[in-house]
C-alpha cells in the first residue's frame, strides 16, 4: 500500500491511453502506448497521410478516439509604425515578430482519412504581444477528455469547446501577465481544475479554472525571490500533478525556483531554489515513485533531480549541469534519464546518481520534446530530421529520416502509427 502511494498519479501514467493522446506528451511524461512503429520513412514512403495545415502553430496534436485536435494560429502583421511604436517598452534584444491582431483557431483532423473536419475559431485578439520569432501564438497544446477540449492560450485566453456539438462552452480573458516572447505554457487537468502558469516579466502566479464554468477558482503568487532583471523572471513551463507521499501535489518549475501546490486550493506547500540563475524553461518536469526530474532552462542550465519519497519537504538529490535542455523536455525509462539540449546532444543519465552514461552528438537543432515508444526514443530536429535511438544505456541511431519543413511540435504514437507536425503539415506515418 506505501509503494502505490509513492507511485505518481494514474493521471501520469506510463503510456497514454490505448486510442487517445489527451494532452501534450500524452500523460505528461512523453510514453507512447504504441509498438510496431516504421522505422524508415520519407515523403514518398510509409506515409499513410499527409495534410496541409492552414495558419501557422508550434502545438502539438492531441487525439480522441478517431478524432486529432491541433490548434493554429492565422495572424495579421502589424504596420513597421505600429510595431517600432509597441515595441518601444520592450525590456529584452530577442528577435520578435509583431502582429495586427491574430485569430486563433483549432482544427479537427481525421485520424485514419487525414481530412480536416472542422475549423473552429476560438479567439480573436486585437493589437496582441509580440511572440520570439521561435515561438507561435499558437504554442501551448490543448487538453482533451471525454466530450470536451480545453485550449489554453496564455494570457490570451483559455477556452472549453464541447466537441460533439462544437459548441463553445466559456471563455476567460481575465488573467494577463506580459510573456515577453509569446504564450508557451500547457495547462493540466487534475478533476475538476484545469492548472496553468502565468510567469511573466512583470507578474508571477500560477491559476486554476473550474473546467466546467472557467471562473478562475484559485490564483496564487510565486513566492520566491525573483532575480532583479524583468526578462529573467519569466517562464514558459507546464505543472505536472504528482502523488508524493499520498498528497496529490502540483509540481511547478518556474524562474529561480521550483513549487509543490495542493491542486484543489492553491496552497504553496514548498518550493526550493535552484541555487542557480533559471529562467524561460518551456518543459515539464517528469517523476517515478522516488523522484522529480526537471530542467532550471536558461541562465546556469541545470538538470536538477528532487527527492521527495519519504520526505516532507523535498530535497536536491543531484544535480548535472552537462548539456541540459532548455526547451525539450526529458523521458523516463527503466532508472534511466534521457533528454537532448538545443543543440543536438542526447544524454543519458543514472536517475540514482545523476551520472551520464553517455553524451551523443544526434546534430540539428532542438524544440520539439522527445517520446518513448516500444522502448525507442524519438527526437525531431527543426531540420525536419528524426532521429531513432533505442532506450538503453548504449547509443545507437537506429534511422534518421527527413521531412519537409522544421518540426517544432513534439511527436505523437499510438498504435501503428506515429504522427508529426512539421510548420506546415500534419503527417500519420505508418502503412
Amino acid at each position: 500500500m506505501i509503494h502505490r502511494l509513492l507511485l505518481p498519479l494514474l493521471l501520469l501514467t506510463s503510456v497514454s491511453n490505448a486510442g487517445n493522446w489527451p494532452e501534450w506528451r500524452g500523460t505528461a511524461q512523453g510514453r507512447a502506448n504504441a509498438s510496431g512503429l516504421p522505422e524508415t520513412w520519407s515523403e514518398t514512403s510509409n506515409v499513410a497521410w499527409k495534410t496541409e495545415l492552414p495558419g501557422r502553430g508550434h502545438s502539438t496534436p492531441v487525439m480522441w478516439g478517431e478524432q486529432i485536435w491541433i490548434t493554429t494560429a492565422f495572424e495579421k502583421p502589424a504596420t513597421p509604425e505600429e510595431a517600432k511604436r509597441r515595441l518601444e517598452s520592450n525590456t529584452g534584444d530577442q528577435p520578435l515578430t509583431v502582429l495586427g491582431s491574430v485569430s486563433l483557431h483549432v482544427l479537427c483532423v481525421d485520424r485514419n482519412s487525414g481530412k480536416i473536419l472542422h475549423d473552429i475559431e476560438l479567439l480573436n485578439v486585437k493589437d496582441p504581444q509580440w511572440a520570439h520569432q521561435l515561438n507561435s501564438y499558437a504554442s501551448p497544446t490543448p487538453v482533451l477528455e471525454e466530450g470536451r477540449l480545453y485550449a489554453h492560450f496564455g494570457s490570451f485566453g483559455t477556452v472549453a469547446l464541447d466537441t460533439k456539438t462544437l459548441r463553445v462552452l466559456w471563455k476567460n480573458e481575465e488573467l494577463h501577465v506580459m510573456h515577453e516572447n509569446g504564450p508557451g505554457s500547457t495547462g493540466v487537468l487534475f478533476g475538476d481544475k484545469l492548472i496553468a502558469h502565468f510567469d511573466g516579466s512583470d507578474q508571477q502566479f500560477i491559476a486554476a479554472f473550474d473546467k466546467n464554468t472557467g471562473k478562475v477558482a484559485w490564483k496564487t503568487a510565486r513566492s520566491g525571490e525573483m532575480d532583479p532583471r524583468a526578462q529573467q523572471r519569466k517562464a514558459y513551463g507546464t505543472p505536472l500533478v504528482v502523488t508524493m507521499n499520498g498528497r496529490p501535489t502540483v509540481v511547478s518549475s518556474a524562474a529561480s525556483n521550483i513549487y509543490g501546490y495542493d491542486p484543489q486550493t492553491g496552497e504553496e506547500l514548498w518550493k526550493i531554489p535552484y541555487g542557480e540563475l533559471g529562467f524561460s524553461m518551456s518543459t515539464v518536469p517528469v517523476a517515478d515513485d522516488q523522484q522529480v526530474y526537471f530542467s532550471t532552462a536558461f541562465g546556469k542550465s541545470q538538470v536538477i533531480a528532487l527527492k521527495y519519497a519519504g520526505l516532507k519537504t523535498p530535497e536536491i538529490a543531484w544535480r548535472n549541469n552537462k548539456n541540459a535542455p532548455k526547451m525539450c523536455s526529458p523521458v523516463l525509462s527503466n532508472g534511466l534519464l534521457f533528454y537532448v539540449d538545443d543543440g543536438g546532444i542526447v544524454s543519458c543519465v543514472d536517475t540514482k546518481t545523476g551520472e551520464a552514461l553517455y553524451r551523443e552528438r544526434l546534430g540539428g537543432k532542438f524544440s520539439a520534446s522527445p517520446i518513448l515508444a516500444d522502448g525507442k526514443l524519438y527526437f525531431c530536429s527543426r531540420e525536419g530530421v528524426v532521429s531513432i535511438v533505442p532506450a538503453t544505456k548504449e547509443f545507437k541511431i537506429l534511422a534518421q529520416n527527413t521531412l519537409d519543413g522544421p518540426i517544432m511540435a513534439s511527436p505523437i504514437a499510438d498504435g501503428s502509427a506515429l504522427f508529426i507536425r512539421t510548420d506546415k503539415a500534419l503527417y500519420k506515418i505508418g502503412k
